[in-house]
């Protein structure tokens, strides 16, 4: 058996730890996070609450705990170095050291780093069209950027679809999971401002309804080529979850960004319908040993779903008391930005509860997450069209258009 240290504890870290516990050698986990999360809590064998950045903190609970490894959930402590703090103490991670998580953490980094290698990417923190209407409003922003940052980026607007691939990598192999789709407007029709993502899914054959074969296998090209950039460029290998954010234009794929850790929702996608002994992945990850390694995902389509606190983004309720009700059967729960205290669990300001359905077709796998969702009393909101025929047909047929594609 072997004791894992995870760090975070949001939705994703409550499913990080539910995948670990389903290994065949058995599997003990001990949190640090900065909230108590009532689904991290009764399946953990420790818990510390602390916050994420104090270092020291987490190094007592890492050396008090003893953990054969560790996995890091957000981005935020990798980006600080907390993998190269824990290699000091002897604690090796499945995720990326300060040096290459600037994948992530330095845009800068990134945009060289893809330049020197001939990957096209884009990212776009405003869109012409969607956040910038006019020439005005775009010089005017790019002032802010040069006052607040001293640079700013323009780069070409890409008209597609968007989907995640993450990776599994130890350094020099790559193994792509089945690929996501997130929501990232807070309303219905894909309106309102951006969140954190609102919910995502994926389909039966790991693809998207609007990819082609070539476009998926492109995207892990691209994964494997920014793996092997990253060690040529660093003199570090990159080992951990390698999540690209991709969009399918008019003529192919391009790259939009990388975050080095789970996506939040992708993850509760992904890893319930993991089949392959997790914590196995994750040691052959530190050891460089996923080449040969069978890395197998439950044909099943996922839908998930995210309630959120009245007024999210902007101006979230926070604070505030909420009541869960019976969950139906066939439903998976997972607690994000939560506080569970001795009278009950309370909202933290972001993505509170995410439930998750898994199906043999989209259709059924939206049905049951969207059976949970009234089981939840409280100032709370969220998407109905997430995972739904009729979004997903307006997608479908966008990119037919973009493509030139009569259906």
């Amino acid at each position: 058996m072997k004791k894992i240290l995870l760090i975070g504890n949001g939705a994703r870290e409550h499913v990080i730890a539910e995948t670990l516990l389903r290994s065949k050698s058995g599997a003990e986990v001990v949190v640090f996070g900065s909230a108590k999360n009532p689904g991290l809590l009764p399946i953990s064998s420790a818990y510390e609450v602390g916050n994420l950045s104090d270092f020291d903190k987490i190094k007592d609970f890492a050396k008090h705990t003893r953990p054969d490894y560790a996995i890091v959930g957000p981005e935020a402590p990798i980006a600080g170095g907390i993998v190269d703090m824990l290699k000091e103490i002897g604690v090796k991670s499945a995720s990326p050291f300060m040096a290459t998580g600037a994948l992530e953490s330095s845009k800068s980094f990134a945009r060289d780093l893809l330049a020197a290698d001939g990957l096209k990417s884009g990212k776009g923190v405003k869109v012409s069209g969607d956040h910038l209407f006019t020439t005005d409003e775009g010089v005017a922003y790019a002032e802010q950027c040069l006052k607040e940052d001293g640079k700013v980026m323009v780069e070409e607007k890409f008209i597609g679809q968007e989907f995640s691939l993450m990776s599994f990598v130890d350094g020099e192999n790559v193994a792509s999971m089945p690929a996501v789709q997130d929501h990232k407007r807070a309303y219905d029709g894909d309106k309102g401002p951006n969140t954190g993502g609102m919910g995502s899914y994926s389909c039966a054959d790991h693809s998207m309804p609007f990819l082609n074969a070539s476009d998926l296998q492109d995207a892990h090209d691209i994964n494997v080529a920014v793996a092997k950039a990253v060690y040529e460029e660093t003199g570090v290998y990159y080992k951990g979850i390698m999540y690209g954010g991709f969009i399918a234009v008019k003529n192919g794929v391009r790259l939009i960004e990388y975050n080095v850790r789970f996506g939040d929702p992708e993850a509760m996608n992904v890893l319930p319908i993991l089949r392959t002994d997790f914590s196995e992945i994750c040691q052959a990850i530190i050891a460089g040993e996923l080449k040969g390694m069978k890395i197998k995902f439950e044909k099943k389509a996922t839908v998930c779903k995210y309630l959120v606190p009245d007024g999210y983004p902007d101006k979230p309720v926070k604070g505030v008391k909420i009541e869960i009700g019976d969950i139906p059967e066939g439903v998976k729960t997972y607690y994000a930005s939560v506080d569970q205290r001795d009278d009950g669990l309370y909202l933290g300001g972001s993505r509170a509860v995410a439930f998750v359905g898994m199906a043999d077709n989209l259709e059924d796998a939206s049905a049951i997450a969207t059976s949970a969702l009234g089981s939840v009393k409280g100032p709370v909101f969220y998407r109905k069209d997430i995972g739904t025929k009729e979004l997903i047909g307006k997608r479908v047929e966008m990119m037919g258009e973009v493509r030139g594609v009569v259906s």
